[in-house]
C-alpha cells in the first residue's frame, strides 16, 4: 500500500497523510530563494557550482524530498491496475474482500486524521486518492461478487454511516488519537487476510502484480524517508512491516503464478 511520508516528527504528529512539511508563515521571509516547493536547493546547487559533488549529508535529505513528491504523485494510479485486471477479467478470484475493506477503514482513519489537524491538500492529497480508489476497488469486488450475502452488506452499511463522522472530526479526541494510532496495526492486518488466503489456495487469482510491485517500492521509500526524517520507532515500524507485508504478497504473485502459466501451455 503507498501511505504517505513522514513530515518534520519534532514538530508535527506523524501520520501516514504527512508527505510534506508545512512552513510556518512568519519562516517563509527567511527561505532561501533557493528553496522550491519545500526542497532546499541551494546546498546541492551550490556545490555543484563549484565544481563539486553534492556530500551525503546534503545529497539525501534532498532525495528524500522528491522520493516523497513522486509518491504522491504516483498514489495518483497506484490501484488502477488492480482495478482495470478486475474489470477486464469480470472476476475477484483469490482477492480477500475483508483485506481491501480494512484498507478503506486505514485510509479513512489517516485522511479523517488529517483534516482533523487542518494540514494542507499537499499533505493529504495522497490519502483521499488513496482513498478513492480503495472505494473503487472495493465496490468492484462486491459487483463481481454476485451474489453478495445480506449480511455482506453490514460492514459498507456500518462504515457509510460511521465514516462522514469520522471525516468530520464529530467524535471524541481521545478516541481520534487512539484511531490514528491504530492505523499501522489496520494496514497490517488488511494485508494478512490476503497472504493467508494465496497461501493456503496456492495461487493469487487476479491480484495485480503492478498494483503490489508499487506498494512494495513505496513501502521501501518510506521507510528511507522516515530514516532521513528520524521518525519516531513506531512510525519506522509501520512502515518495515508494509515492506514485510507487500514484499511477501509480491513474491507470492511471482511463485504461485509461474505453475499456471505452465498449466496454460499444457492446456494448449
Amino acid at each position: 500500500m503507498l501511505e504517505a511520508t513522514s513530515r518534520d516528527f519534532n514538530n508535527e504528529p506523524t501520520s501516514l497523510c504527512s508527505a510534506f512539511p508545512t512552513k510556518d508563515p512568519s519562516a517563509r521571509s527567511t527561505q532561501n530563494h533557493m528553496d522550491y516547493l519545500g526542497i532546499d536547493m541551494s546546498c546541492a546547487i551550490g556545490s555543484l557550482r563549484n565544481g563539486e559533488f553534492p556530500e551525503k549529508d546534503c545529497l539525501l535529505p534532498l532525495i528524500s524530498k522528491l522520493l516523497g513528491y513522486c509518491l504522491v504523485a504516483a498514489s495518483i494510479t497506484v490501484k488502477l491496475p488492480q482495478i482495470m485486471k478486475i474489470v477486464q477479467h469480470k472476476s475477484v478470484r483469490g482477492l480477500s474482500v475483508m483485506a481491501f475493506e480494512l484498507e478503506v477503514v486505514g485510509y479513512t482513519i489517516s485522511l479523517a486524521y488529517c483534516l482533523h489537524k487542518g494540514l494542507p491538500f499537499s499533505a493529504f492529497g495522497e490519502m483521499a486518492f488513496l482513498l478513492i480508489q480503495a472505494l473503487i476497488l472495493v465496490a468492484c469486488i462486491y459487483y463481481y461478487s454476485q451474489p453478495v450475502p445480506v449480511t455482506t452488506w453490514i460492514r459498507p452499511l456500518l462504515y457509510c454511516a460511521v465514516a462522514p463522522t469520522v471525516l468530520a472530526g464529530q467524535i471524541n479526541p481521545t478516541l481520534f488519537e487512539a484511531l490514528y494510532a491504530s492505523q499501522h496495526a489496520i494496514f497490517l492486518f488488511a494485508r494478512l487476510p490476503q497472504i493467508w488466503k494465496n497461501f493456503k489456495s496456492k495461487s493469487t487469482g487476479e491480484l495485480s502484480f503492478l498494483t503490489f510491485f508499487m506498494n512494495f517500492a513505496g513501502s521501501i521509500v518510506r521507510v528511507f524517508t522516515s530514516l532521513q526524517e528520524k521518525a519516531p520507532l513506531s512510525i519506522l515500524t509501520g512502515f518495515a512491516l508494509g515492506v514485510v507485508t507487500n514484499g511477501s504478497i509480491l513474491t507470492q504473485i511471482l511463485l504461485y503464478s509461474k505453475p499456471a502459466a505452465a498449466k496454460e501451455k499444457k492446456a494448449n
